[in-house]
């Protein structure tokens, strides 16, 4: 593939010989919001300069800020992986990485961790078993026990709050409707029920009052974990706290609805038994149907403006669909079982 789109401080950084490690090749990953370069031992990636309303890197000094904002909050869970903030720098001409010069890009430095020990890896080797759940709880129970709790935090806990991500979905898949993926009947089921426990306003001030709103992850789910010696929870989202300040049932409900979307049940409620025991919240099972059922649609949603995406090839376009048909189909599941 050709360079010409690429910024030119990642043109530089494609070329083994500008790191201060060993570096056999090269390899560049991109999402919509990253550049991702995997260098040796070790993982360097930079935000895009993009705005998207409920994100925006268009500055560098808003990328920089994110930066240490992707350091700090991903430390509190894997301080091993997250290793610092790296510089690139211009000087007349030669970009290197944290060199002398003008500073024209911040990034992050990560530890580089085992693809194979990758939890959608491990889930697709058929191997992911109840002692990883078991150690997946024993690292979330302490985490949302430290987490920081404010009333700022707690105003992101009720219905009216949690009403705008969860109702901005609709709005943003309307269009899609009838596309092969979502039909009007899954979308008025999921959509009325979801509406139904919005308006149920007590129980989300029960959370509040029971201390489980948090500084959560925001998207806790098996492509951000990694199980080697011990887990590995990282990639949290760093750029909007609406998606991060959240009720404890909301994070936990993802992961269950991705054991649940990989036909893995009973360890998706071993690890809803196991978490609610430890921590001692029995009040997020109440919670679970409606935070599992928002977790799917979301990606559903998401499959649905990878396909529409005209970068993407024909195959990426026909995998996307059918795994969002597959999420939309799930979140019905859910909305069923009210």
């Amino acid at each position: 593939m050709s360079t010409d789109c690429y910024p030119q401080y990642i043109v530089a950084l494609l070329k083994a010989d500008k790191y201060p490690h060993p570096v056999d090749t090269v390899s560049l990953v991109q999402t919509h919001i990253s550049f991702v370069l995997l260098a040796g031992d070790f993982v360097y990636k930079f935000k895009k300069p993009v705005n998207f309303g409920f994100l925006d890197f268009s500055t560098l000094d808003k990328r920089r800020y994110c930066c240490e904002q992707e350091l700090l909050l991903n430390r509190r869970l894997s301080p091993e992986i997250y290793l610092g903030l790296v510089r690139i720098t211009d000087n007349d001409g030669a970009i290197t990485l944290d060199g002398q010069g003008t500073v024209i890009e911040y990034g992050v430095k990560m530890q580089r961790m085992p693809e194979e020990r990758m939890m959608v890896r491990v889930i697709d080797r058929g191997e992911l078993c109840e002692g990883h759940i078991l150690s997946l709880v024993d690292v979330l129970v302490p985490f949302y026990e430290q987490a920081e709790r404010s009333s700022k935090i707690d105003t992101f806990g009720t219905a009216e709050a949690v009403a705008v991500n969860v109702l901005e979905n609709f709005d943003q898949t309307r269009d899609f409707i009838g596309g092969g993926a979502l039909t009007w009947e899954q979308f008025d089921l999921i959509s009325s029920y979801a509406r139904s426990v919005l308006a149920q306003t007590d129980i989300f001030q029960a959370r509040i009052e029971a201390g489980r709103i948090r500084d959560c992850h925001g998207d806790l789910y098996s492509a951000n974990i990694c199980l080697t010696d011990k887990v590995y929870i990282y990639d949290c989202i760093e750029f909007n706290e609406r998606f991060r300040y959240c009720d404890v049932a909301s994070d936990v409900a993802f992961l269950a609805m991705d054991l649940d979307f990989h036909g893995l049940h009973e360890l998706s409620a071993l690890f809803i038994d196991r978490f609610c025991r430890q921590s001692g919240d029995e009040g997020l099972r109440r919670m679970l149907n409606f935070y599992t059922c928002y977790r799917a649609y979301v990606r559903g949603k998401i499959g649905l403006f990878t396909a529409a995406d005209p970068a993407v090839d024909t195959q990426v376009k026909k995998t996307s669909l059918a795994a969002a048909a597959d999420y939309f189909s799930l979140a019905c599941q859910y909305a069923e079982q009210r």
